[in-house]
């Protein structure tokens, strides 16, 4: 939840200072897609596990970043 507040204060004061709604948005969008996707666990956990491949360094992380981009298909869509 402290992410999502942060991100909404400087998202919306971003927009204020250019008078435009884009960042506001890219923020719905962003976080409709996060929600989205942590409403199904088994999803959000696998989806954590392959982050964790990717920023971990140690095994290739092509698979995992294929994968990471099928996760994100379906979320994407709906929004």
């Amino acid at each position: 939840m402290p992410a999502f507040v942060r991100d909404l204060v400087d998202t919306t004061t971003n927009a204020q200072r250019a008078h435009f709604l884009a960042p506001l948005r890219t923020f719905v969008h962003t976080w409709g897609v996060f929600v989205a996707i942590q409403r199904h666990p088994s999803r959000a956990a696998r989806l954590r596990r392959l982050e964790d491949v990717v920023s971990g360094g140690v095994e290739d992380p092509t698979d995992a970043i294929t994968e990471i981009g099928q996760i994100y298909v379906e979320p994407e869509a709906g929004l």
